[in-house]
């Protein structure tokens, strides 16, 4: 059986985060992506375009230390354009560490990610970890 392309697409992404991979990254998403996070935290908001979009993930990895790593557990495609994945986010910040189940829900438009919805297990500790709006 093989991956529907989309599930593939998303599996591409996730490697090349975990591997700091900027160039595929960037290669994956539309121009106008959107990358929307959840909560009030410093990270929180709805990062619009490639470009803004790799550097929250560059930021990401400076708060972290470059701690951070995501676990994928699941990548699952409706066939219409929209993949679910789930994964288990691990980072430590300081004397925090966190280590949380959470989910994307991917948009897919001409072969790219063009939308990208993040959901977490618990707004509350994501938003306590990534500290407050600076």
């Amino acid at each position: 059986m093989s991956e529907h392309p989309h599930s593939a697409l998303v599996r591409r992404g996730y490697e090349a985060f975990g591997e700091a991979d900027r160039e595929t990254l960037r290669s994956l998403l539309t121009a106008d992506c959107v990358h929307h996070v959840p909560g009030r935290s410093r990270v929180s908001g709805h990062y619009k375009g490639r470009e803004n979009i790799l550097d929250l993930y560059r930021e990401l990895g400076e708060l972290t230390g470059g701690t951070m790593r995501v676990g994928l557990r699941g990548v699952y495609p409706d066939g219409r354009g929209h993949v679910m994945a789930v994964h288990t986010i691990y980072a430590d910040r300081g004397d925090r560490g966190i280590e949380m189940p959470g989910g994307f829900w991917f948009t897919v438009a001409g072969g790219k990610i063009s939308d990208i919805d993040e959901c977490v297990q618990d707004i509350d500790e994501a938003d306590a970890f990534w500290g407050a709006p600076g």
